[in-house]
């Protein structure tokens, strides 16, 4: 499907990926700190060709300020809203634990830079983890972003995708951010979510969200849940996206062309929204240009001008068949709700 990274533990998941032609990103526990069994781990790996990037702890400061299962599995807080209420004893653990957890991490990723210098070091959250705690770890590792999961069977609002991107942008002060996506149900993940009921992202909803982080500036995109994934129709719509973003990497991995620029025409009272986001990337002579209606109406005119570089040539839409020749150095296009329009020359 044109996957190229996979998560391992350990040298012999990573000759598998190896002979799969993909690369492996290592789940290591920096929280830890430099024990000998956190030595011995790097050193058993980090030699092999198919090792491509260190992560650390899934969530750390979710786990140790906003978890909810704090107050029953641990007994540290006496009801699961203590953290949004920043009560004194919420402050006081965050911040004993941040003291303990933040300098091993530290200490740790310091021991893996001296025998493995070049690959980097990523730290995955969740959504609305406390920016002061990651802002603490943020110098000293190389990639962050979080995981988020929005399709639920009464609520599939794949729209939130535009302000998880924004806010880990900010958050990461110019470092790559990497999203998290959704492949499962969350009804398969454990009983405890089973009110969010059974409900599978469909393709063009998996589309929507692939396209949408990397209009807000995503440098990577991952999966999680196609462990417990039980539906074979969403493995292959994943699988399908996987493709289409792997054909197209070569555009995708390039910077904004500069000079295009997207303007929705319409009468004021009709555009308060969401937005359309755009992205146009260059790869040889040949420009992708990628359109997400993040609202929930039709934006029957949307003016992309400064295409001059295309002067005369045509645009063909992936899956559709439409085609806009490009005159003016400009093209509207009619993007529906919730819509993602990919061009290519």
């Amino acid at each position: 499907a044109g996957t190229n990274i996979i998560r391992v533990g350990n040298r012999a998941d990573l000759d598998r990926v190896q002979a799969a032609g993909a690369l492996g990103w290592m789940s290591v526990p920096l929280h830890g700190g430099v024990t000998d069994a956190f030595k011995k781990h790097i050193q058993d790996v980090t030699d092999h060709p198919a090792l491509a990037v260190w992560e650390g702890p899934d969530e750390v400061v979710w786990n140790f300020t906003a978890y909810s299962g704090l107050h029953k599995s641990m007994g540290v807080y006496a009801h699961k809203d203590e953290w949004w209420q920043q009560t004194p004893k919420a402050i006081a653990y965050s911040e004993s634990e941040a003291g303990k957890i933040v300098p091993n991490m530290r200490a740790a990723v310091e021991f893996i830079r001296t025998v493995d210098p070049k690959r980097p070091v990523w730290m995955n959250e969740a959504l609305r983890s406390d920016a002061k705690f990651v802002r603490q770890y943020m110098p000293f590792i190389d990639v962050v972003g979080c995981d988020i999961y929005p399709v639920k069977k009464n609520d599939r609002k794949v729209e939130k995708m535009a302000g998880a991107t924004d806010r880990w942008m900010q958050i990461a002060k110019g470092k790559p951010v990497w999203m998290v996506m959704q492949a499962f149900s969350w009804d398969e993940v454990g009983a405890e979510y089973v009110d969010r009921g059974n409900a599978y992202p469909t393709f063009a909803e998996s589309r929507f969200m692939a396209y949408d982080v990397i209009a807000h500036g995503a440098k990577g995109i991952l999966y999680w849940g196609s462990t417990e994934l039980k539906s074979n129709e969403c493995r292959q719509s994943i699988y399908a996206l996987i493709s289409e973003l792997a054909a197209l990497n070569p555009f995708l991995i390039a910077p904004n062309e500069p000079g295009v620029k997207l303007q929705v025409i319409g009468l004021t009272e009709e555009l308060p929204g969401y937005g359309v986001r755009m992205f146009v990337r260059r790869a040889g002579d040949d420009l992708l240009l990628a359109l997400i209606n993040e609202d929930d109406v039709p934006r029957m005119d949307v003016e992309i001008s400064g295409l001059n570089a295309i002067e005369g040539r045509d645009l063909h839409a992936l899956y559709t068949g439409e085609t806009q020749r490009i005159s003016g150095g400009e093209a509207i296009v009619r993007p529906q709700s919730k819509e993602v329009k990919v061009y290519c020359t």
